[in-house]
């Protein structure tokens, strides 16, 4: 029998003592322990625990004192506490070791009482005969690795303890079913801790003949049966399926045991000996094992799976001994040893199976060779000789086996390959350096081996980082001088940077240890060194445009190499010196490593202006390294100096509406190192410390600036939520706030490991609070977060609610608790997803911050008892009625309860409140509560069901659950027609006729699609998460079942209903999410009936899927093969995945059945149903690599498919072969501009998929073999040819598994298909290792005729060209070959220049054969060279007009060979850059041929020749010369495209125009601009070509200038206007914004000279129009209209420069708000071109609308700029219209502007401030003010209203008496203000207006605090 639990509870036991103590005098310290001991077993964060055991071992140390002074029985009651607490945390060792020092320090002085104690309650867990519970062997275990005491007690009573201990793994061993694998596992760790722990004790029962064992010696044959795999268990007992697993770690953990028993032996020989017989043992299967004087009869194992062997091999690796390991076997004739003889060849063998126990065979690996490093002298002392000599056999199989499985993908194996790579060499060297061996080839060998593999396989960077110390930097950079460019590109793929990083600092240390010892003292010759190699690269990464190389060239080098080296500092400032933005970023980047290496660094003179600069920049990645140096510190109680503040004052109010998500998470990652700072710097001045870098006098002015900064933040961050805000906008400020809370506030959050507040805190709070600062949770800032509760998007509502839940208040105040319950009731009844979901969030919200009084004053339902003992039990059963109420009105009339009360908002709230809360978690595990949450879980499943029934039985045209089930989902015909009689009924019969066909859903259709598909997939959700929760055995141990078996059953049929009946994607998805949940939480419970639940579906599925059906369920139904995924992937991913095994045999058994003779093809044949689930679960994101187990009969079966007569098998097959190649490539990593650098080799591939490479050669041989009668099509081998050609090449090497690969792929070369012919070339380059190409290029130059009468075929002529392309292109980030390498191939090419002349009648040989040219051009002898030019100037040189050739034979591919020759001449005169070889290209740009014109202006766009300023000068030229002719002509709309685009791009910088290029245009510059204007007027050309026209007219126009005709100047302004509008399309505002780049600064500049004032009403709409872009919802129309503003802010003297650093939007829109007031404030129009920015919303409107309760339409109307923020434009307006008006004298045009607006507007403005008085001072304010806190219409109007009540009372006082004659305005500016303070009083108390007090904070320098 099972021995019982102990009796007393630690629970009973601290009542007990608690009593006990009550009356003694040292009772208030121990109650105060007891309970900090209570409050550690109820916590259930390891957080709590850890504090509340912390707080227990401060009060024991103080009680010691106390309880020494008393007697033992008085002592006794609260050591068995305490003990009693202890055995029931054995299950964390941490606090089990903090108890342990508690009973200790309890115990001082009684030490005797503490031993019996413990004595009598460990006695009590080894019940003579019985079995121990896991919890007793758990206890076990812990108290002999933790417990002196305890081990003390087990050496003592040893023997019942081996008896236990055999008991039980015999009664493991035994028990069917197995009882659980916990229990064996923790019976196996008791035997290995008893080993390790007491080895004296156990030594003779083993190896003493009167000390035998009989218990140990049972215990032994017990531990061999768990190793060999004869016990099955697995972590939960496994349904019939998944029987016969065994648990690896159990019988992993049994080989250790075995190896920590071998340590006892009294001699290494026996304990060799012992070892070796296990091993004999394994080789026989059984028999007869002497292991000691311990004998046993071992039977045989009958189906060995190879891991018993893995098993001992690891464990003696793991724990044996060093002498045991290397001592001499007695039984060899040899000197032999079990490390050399015995294991290795084990480990060798395990590493070539292909198991699943990769990791754990590499593992022994690494540890072999690890404990040969550590027994070297013994090893030498027994043989005498070198283990790893040159020819030596172990050397081979290691060097083999490290080399084969360098880039195996298994996680974790690539480290052991990393260990083992630096054991070997560590060991070859010492022992050259033992045996005195001057001859170290290994070193060169895997040097060369390094450099002859591709730089994108990330295997080649470990061995070379082993490889430097032992051969000197120098001799690695000669063997391999591309390294610095290969470093380079590795420090832009993310998952290469680690390796690159540790080459580099592995070379630069190694230079640092190699200097010259003259050279020891001087620092600037060794940084002088670093710079030959290394300074080119780190200064080209640290500018380069791509974010991820410079940021990890910052953080992974920079940093590193100032520390190592402090000298190169100076030589990287003399790199950054620039003002260009890539300088800039750098020079960031360098300060801020600089820093930290300093810990200090002072902004001030030059450093303080750039840094300024920087933080104002355009680039997005300048800005936040700028922001970065601002706010790190090496120390984080270094105090902001006043410089740093002032500039975060600046910076962030301008940076609160970036689009950019990643660049919001690092600006609050910033701010909050900088809150940090300011926290802990002021903490320490309160200490009276003088934090690092401040000065004691500087203390109080210190404090109160770090109180001052989070104030003003708080105050920037709460008004910036308001819901006139745009989205980005308030996710900054929501962030920037929790930044705030999270560093200032002391709220303590158990499950965060890191950012707890310090725990003086309070005193800092105390100081802020006392300054009027920091009301953290002011009514203020709970209405704006109130509002964040309403929006539109999940991650504001999430965030906001988040803050409110984790840092606010517990409870709301009830009035608001009331109003937000309500406004939740009614967004649950919307149709409209967002508002639903927003009353979803707020029904959480207010579940969580709510208490029983407030529950007492909800209008809960009356189903819904008040009274309920939980308030989170009585919200769900609200919800529920709820629910079940809409579910009742859908029944009656969907179509209207679908426009009022879907069910997907209350379904939705139910998700929420029951899985998202903790309370309600932990409510479920209440003994009292469990019967009422299951009633009320068994209702809400049964609604979910019938729910689920109806809505798919409505699309069906049948309602109800007891409605017949079909197969298949309903087709969309079917639904169309199912709905339209649905909308016929509930708005009558007699409205039929008046129905119109309609291509386009009406209103209707869309309420009831959208009621079924969203509630559908909240059922998904919300009973996958309800599974995943109640099922949890923390929940399951203490609650029994919340959801019986029945439930269970219900809801996998209502997941089977979804996915067998639904078609909608985004209901598949998300119900696919809640069944995985499903499934896994099945699978892990211990239940063997609820396993079998998931089991049975797929046997359900997998029958359905092979039996016949009526229609398709998988090529037009998204559901069906999610079904299979969900319940594959809730498998365990520990586990070996029978599930899975089985669904996919299955799968392919079925899939490769012969097909029918007659098959329908309107059906899905299971063949091809099979095929797609197998797709689907290939590209299932939660089964990883796992399927690729299976991949070669996968990769087979498509194969076999695409050939199949079947369309719709070819079909399945295309899909399921592009899945397996994604999977087995896996992910494809971005470099820079979509360059992709896949890593993986073909010989690692080929190793990782042996079986897989005999397919792919397979279908590639038959491809190759001739057949008679003509060629046969394949249709599998562009297939194989396609996943050939993405991997990488190798190293190559002697018996490269790549080589039988090249025949066939050379023989593809005469292919007749020319995609086979072009594929097969790009598949050979993994296929030929570098170093093997020059002989194959050698080798297919010579196979090219030598003259037209040898020509066989042309098809491989042309193939054969095509291959040596691809061989001669060089991969991304290398050279290719050097041109001396490549000159026998040239020479060879020289012979058969025939090739490229007419006597070659195939154009594409042609044209093949010049590409070959072109990419060896250094490599050829200038008289072929000039023969290329001859040939290529004859060819083109002929053509006629038009291009059509002279011959009347219509040739193939000739344009294709006339663009390849334009091409190569214009490569040529870039390369060359010589007078003739420009002219050659501009003379080919004129002729009228038009592929030639067309080659040669794609080459120009595509930037090919931008290394070469002489040839874009001269093509610059040529277009300007030909544009009048072109424009004039307009031959082809794409031809005017291209030669528009290419002008641009040649003058695509101001310098690049020239007065060469101003006297080509010269007499044609205004007909010019009058085409092209004309063009963007009155034609319609299209809009990319309208975007090259207007930017082309304001090119010349920036450049051409005539004051006295301005026609031409307003045209192109009337343009940019009509192109800025927000209802324009994104391509014409990006035209407008790049026009005003390039002419509007000029225009504006000019206007401001005395001599061109009529320029001035063009320059202020020039400037409107720049405002409105800076607006543009376009991220880069606005970066390019802030070009404009960014030349406009340059003195007005300076000429345009190129080097003007571009500036943020923001900055960008207020420079040109300020420069109107600054340079136009005297003109008649600027103040009312101000005011057309100001909107004119009409409030009362807006209220009367939103008190209307109107039934909410569905969709909802669009914004034109979603981006734009009217209301803080207006506060920005406002600052410039008063400053405007301050600077205005009397009588000047802008007053008389400002009182022809107050004439207008004044009235208006004060009508609607009394109607705001009137409307929110009635007592209804309170009921509507919720509603209005979320509604962006309200806030926006409000606002606008405020900032034209301002501006009006400042008219009137600035105006003074002439403002009187104002009608309905004679109260004057006193009226005015005083309703305005009263007002915005008024609605501040709503949460609609800031505070008065809170406008801006004192001394706020920069923009104001809503400034964009």
């Amino acid at each position: 029998m099972v021995a019982a639990a102990p009796a007393m509870g630690a629970e009973r036991q601290a009542r007990a003592c608690a009593a006990f103590y009550g009356a003694l005098g040292i009772a208030q310290p121990v109650l105060s322990c007891l309970r900090c001991l209570r409050q550690f077993a109820g916590s259930t964060a390891k957080r709590c625990k850890d504090k509340h055991l912390e707080e227990a071992l401060l009060l024991s140390r103080a009680l010691s004192e106390g309880l020494r002074a008393l007697g033992d029985a008085e002592a006794q009651p609260l050591l068995r506490c305490v003990l009693a607490f202890q055995m029931e945390a054995t299950g964390s060792s941490s606090s089990f070791q903090k108890l342990e020092q508690i009973v200790t320090q309890l115990a001082v002085g009684k030490e005797a009482l503490l031993s019996q104690e413990v004595g009598a309650l460990l006695a009590g867990l080894v019940p003579q005969g019985e079995v121990l519970s896991p919890g007793d062997l758990q206890s076990v275990c812990m108290f002999i690795e933790e417990s002196s005491l305890g081990r003390q007690h087990w050496q003592q009573n040893l023997a019942p303890l081996l008896q236990g201990l055999a008991t039980t793994l015999r009664w493991v061993l035994q028990s069917q079913p197995t009882p659980g694998g916990m229990w064996g596992y923790l019976a196996v760790k008791a035997c290995l801790q008893l080993f390790q722990a007491l080895p004296k004790d156990v030594a003779p029962l083993v190896w003493s003949m009167a000390g035998k064992s009989e218990a140990l010696q049972s215990l032994l044959g017990l531990l061999l049966e768990v190793s060999w795999g004869k016990m099955v268990f697995s972590a939960v007992p496994l349904p019939p399926l998944q029987a016969q697993v065994p648990n690896k770690d159990a019988r992993l953990l049994a080989g250790t045991a075995l190896s920590m028993l071998l340590n006892t032996a009294p001699q290494p020989e026996r304990g060799a000996s012992a070892a070796l017989a296990l091993f004999q043992l394994q080789h026989r299967g059984g028999g007869e094992l002497q292991f000691g004087e311990l004998a046993l009869e071992v039977p045989p194992v009958l189906e060995p799976d190879g891991l018993e062997k893995l098993v001992l091999t690891r464990g003696l690796l793991t724990c044996c001994k060093t002498d045991i390991l290397s001592c001499q076997l007695e039984s060899f004739t040899r000197q032999a040893c079990l490390l050399l003889d015995v294991v290795l060849p084990a480990v060798c063998a395990l590493t070539k199976e292909q198991k699943d126990c990769h990791y754990y065979c590499f593992q022994a690996c690494a540890l072999w060779l690890q404990r040969l490093r550590d027994s070297l002298p013994a090893v030498w002392h027994l043989t005498g000789t070198r283990i790893l000599a040159r020819d030596a056999e172990p050397l081979q199989q290691l060097t083999q086996l490290v080399w084969d499985n360098a880039e195996t993908p298994v996680e974790g194996v690539s480290e052991f390959i990393h260990s083992s790579f630096r054991l070997l060499l560590e060991i070859y060297h010492l022992e050259c350096q033992h045996f005195q061996d001057q001859e170290r080839p290994l070193y060169q060998q895997m040097l060369q081996r390094v450099v002859s593999m591709p730089w994108q396989i990330k295997a080649r960077y470990v061995p070379l980082c082993a490889i430097v110390p032992y051969v000197g930097s120098q001799q690695v950079l000669d063997a391999y001088p591309d390294l610095p460019q290969h470093l380079l590109s590795c420090l832009s793929t993310n998952h290469l940077c680690p390796a690159a990083t540790e080459v580099y600092k592995a070379l630069v240390r190694q230079q640092c240890a190699e200097r010259q010892d003259g050279q020891r003292g001087t620092d600037a010759a060794l940084a002088e060194r670093w710079a030959l190699r290394w300074l080119p690269l780190l200064s080209q990464a640290l500018r380069s445009p791509l974010p991820i190389l410079q940021s990890n060239a910052a953080n992974h080098l920079l940093a590193w190499t100032l520390r190592q080296l402090p000298a190169v500092q100076a030589l990287l400032d003399a790199q950054f010196s620039g003002w260009d933005t890539a300088s800039l970023r750098a020079w960031v980047s360098l300060l801020k490593a600089q820093k930290s290496v300093a810990g200090a660094l002072p902004l001030r003179g030059e450093v303080l202006e750039r840094l300024s600069c920087c933080l104002g920049a355009r680039e997005d990645g300048v800005r936040l390294a700028a922001l970065g140096l601002l706010c790190c510190s090496p120390s984080t109680n270094q105090p902001l100096s006043g410089s740093e503040v002032r500039l975060l004052r600046e910076f962030l109010p301008l940076n609160l509406n970036c689009d950019s998500s990643s660049f919001r998470q690092l600006l609050q990652a910033a701010v909050r190192k900088a809150l940090v700072r300011l926290r802990d710097s002021s903490l320490a001045q309160l200490r009276g410390k003088v934090p690092q870098g401040a000065e004691p006098s500087e203390g109080a002015g210190q404090l109160a600036q770090a109180v001052g900064f989070v104030e003003w933040l708080l105050q920037l961050s709460i008004a910036s939520l308001s819901p006139g805000s745009n989205y980005q906008r308030k996710k900054t400020a929501l962030l920037l706030l929790a930044a705030v809370l999270e560093t200032c506030t002391d709220t303590w959050s158990p499950e965060r490991k890191k950012g707890q507040p310090p725990r003086t805190m309070a005193t800092l709070l105390s100081y802020a609070r006392q300054s009027g600062c920091w009301d953290f949770f002011s009514q203020t800032n709970l209405l704006a977060l109130l509002s964040c509760l309403q929006d539109s998007t999940n991650e504001i509502r999430d965030l906001a609610s988040e803050l409110l839940v984790r840092y606010f208040p517990p409870t709301f105040p009830e009035p608001i608790a009331l109003a937000l319950f309500q406004l939740a009731q009614d967004a649950l009844g919307s149709p409209r997803v967002q508002e639903a979901e927003a009353g979803a969030v707020l029904m959480k919200t207010i579940l969580q911050k709510s208490d029983s009084s407030t529950m007492k004053s909800l209008a809960l339902e009356a189903e819904a008892d008040p009274t309920l003992p939980n308030r989170g039990l009585c919200f769900a059963q609200h919800l529920l009625h709820v629910l079940q109420a809409q579910y009742a009105a859908a029944c009656r009339d969907l179509l209207r309860a679908a426009a009022t009360a879907p069910m997907h908002g209350a379904i939705a709230a139910l998700r929420r409140c029951l899985l998202q809360v903790p309370e309600v978690a932990a409510s479920m595990r209440a003994a009292e509560l469990v019967q009422s949450w299951q009633e009320l879980l068994t209702h809400l499943v049964t609604t979910a069901r019938d729910i689920t029934s109806f809505l798919l039985g409505t699309l069906q045209s049948r309602q109800g659950p007891g409605a017949d089930e079909q197969a298949a989902a309903p087709s969309f015909a079917d639904m169309g027609n199912a709905i339209g009689s649905l909308i016929m009924l509930g708005k009558g019969q007699g409205q039929e006729e008046e129905e119109e066909d309609s291509v386009l859903l009406s209103e209707e259709h869309s309420l009831i699609l959208t009621c079924c598909w969203v509630s559908v997939k909240e059922i998904g959700l919300l009973l996958g998460g309800l599974a995943e929760l109640l099922l949890a055995p923390a929940l399951t141990a203490g609650s029994g079942s919340l959801l019986p078996l029945p439930t269970l059953q219900m809801a996998a049929k209502v997941f089977q209903e979804i996915l067998l009946r639904c078609r909608h994607w985004g209901a598949v998805e998300g119900c696919s999410m809640g069944f995985t949940k499903f499934c896994a939480a099945l699978l892990k419970h211990p239940d063997a009936e609820l396993q079998a639940i998931p089991q049975t579906m797929l046997e359900q599925g997998l029958e359905a899927l092979s039996g016949p059906r009526s229609s398709s369920i998988t090529r037009r139904a998204a559901g069906f093969p999610m079904l299979f995924l969900c319940i594959v992937s809730g498998e365990a991913p520990a586990q070996a995945r029978p599930l899975l095994t089985h669904c996919i045999q299955t799968l392919l058994a079925l899939a490769t059945t012969a097909l029918p003779q007659d098959w329908d093809q309107t059906l899905d044949l299971p063949q091809v149903c099979a095929c797609h689930v197998l797709q689907t679960l290939v590209r299932g994101a939660g089964l990883g690599g796992v399927v690729l187990r299976h991949a070669t009969p996968m990769v087979a079966l498509a194969l076999r498919g695409l050939g199949s007569p079947c369309w719709a098998m070819r079909n399945a097959a295309i899909q399921l072969f592009s899945a397996l190649t994604s999977r087995l490539l896996g992910q494809q990593r971005s470099r820079g501009e979509g360059c992709l650098a896949e890593g993986v080799s073909l010989q690692a591939f080929l190793g990782q998929h042996p079986q897989l490479g005999a397919v792919l050669l397979g279908e590639l041989g038959a491809a190759a073999v001739p057949v008679p009668g003509g060629p046969q099509l394949h249709p599998a081998l562009h297939a194989v040819l396609t996943l050939l050609a993405q991997l990488q090449p190798s190293a190559g090497g002697p018996g490269s598994r790549s080589a039988c690969f090249l025949g066939p792929l050379l023989g593809l070369a005469g292919s007749p298909i020319y995609a086979m012919r072009s594929m097969a070339a790009k598949a050979l380059v993994p296929v030929v290792p570098p170093p093997q190409r020059r002989g194959l290029l050698l080798q297919l130059a010579r196979q090219l005729p030598t003259a037209p009468g040898r020509v066989r075929s042309h098809n491989a002529v042309h193939g054969h060209l095509l291959q040596m392309r691809a061989l001669l292109a060089p991969a991304p980030g290398t050279d290719g070959l050097s041109a001396e390498a490549l000159r026998p191939v040239a020479l060879q090419l020289e012979a058969r220049g025939w090739l490229l002349t007419p006597a070659q009648r195939c154009p594409l040989v042609r044209a093949a054969f010049l590409q070959v040219l072109a990419l060896l051009p250094a490599s050829f002898s200038p008289s072929f060279a000039q023969s290329i030019r001859d040939a290529i100037s004859t060819e083109l040189g002929s053509l006629p007009p038009g291009g059509k050739p002279g011959c009347a034979e219509l040739q193939v591919g000739l344009a294709v060979l006339h663009q390849t020759m334009a091409r190569f001449v214009c490569s040529e005169g870039a390369r060359l850059a010589d007078d003739e070889r420009i002219g050659a290209v501009c003379s080919l740009l004129r002729q009228p041929n038009p592929d030639v014109q067309l080659a040669i202006l794609s080459w120009v766009i595509s930037g090919e020749g931008g290394t070469c300023e002489e040839l874009e000068k001269a093509l610059g030229l040529t277009l300007l010369e030909s544009l009048r002719s072109v424009l004039r002509e307009r031959r082809d709309k794409e031809f005017l495209r291209l030669y528009l685009e290419a002008l641009l791009h040649l003058y695509r910088e101001p310098s690049s125009w020239s007065q060469e290029a101003s006297r080509k245009l010269q007499g044609s510059s205004a007909a010019c601009l009058e085409m092209l204007l004309h063009m963007v007027e009155a034609e319609c050309p299209g809009p990319d070509l309208l975007l090259q026209a207007l930017c082309a007219a304001s090119l010349l126009l920036a450049h051409w200038f005539e004051g006295e005709d301005s026609t031409l100047l307003e045209r192109w302004c009337a343009a940019l206007e009509e192109c800025s509008r927000s209802a324009s399309s994104e391509v014409l505002r990006l035209a407008a914004a790049r026009s005003l780049q390039k002419a509007g600064a000029d225009v504006v500049r000019r206007s401001l000279r005395a001599a061109c004032p009529s320029l001035v009403p063009v320059a202020l709409r020039l400037i409107n129009v720049g405002i409105h872009l800076l607006q543009d919802e376009e991220r880069e129309v606005r970066h390019e209209a802030s070009g404009f503003a960014s030349l406009l802010r340059q003195d007005a003297g300076e000429p345009l420069r190129d080097g003007c650093v571009f500036v943020q939007d923001n900055l960008g829109l207020l420079g040109l708000l300020q420069l109107l007031p600054a340079e136009f404030g005297e003109h008649p129009e600027t103040f009312d071109l101000l005011l057309q920015h100001l909107p004119v919303l009409d409030l009362r409107d807006i209220m009367e609308e939103l008190e209307a309760n109107k039934a909410t339409s569905l969709y909802k109307e669009d914004e034109p700029n979603v981006f734009a923020e009217p209301a803080v434009l207006a506060r920005q307006l406002l600052a410039i219209l008063l400053q405007l008006l301050e600077k205005a004298p009397a009588g000047s045009p802008p007053r008389a502007s400002a009182l022809r607006w107050l004439v207008a507007t004044g009235p208006g403005i004060l009508r609607d401030l009394r109607y705001c008085e009137q409307c929110w001072s009635q007592e209804p304010a309170a009921r509507r003010g919720m509603k209005a806190l979320g509604c962006a219409k309200v806030h926006m109007a409000v606002a606008v209203l405020l900032v034209r009540a301002q501006l009006a009372a400042q008219v009137l006082r600035v105006l003074g008496d002439s403002a009187t004659t104002v009608p309905g305005l004679g109260g004057g500016a006193q009226e005015v203000e005083q309703e305005l303070a009263m007002v915005q009083g008024l609605l501040a108390q709503h949460g609609l207006a800031p505070a008065l007090s809170q406008g801006n904070v004192p001394g706020e320098p920069g923009p104001p605090s809503g400034a964009a």
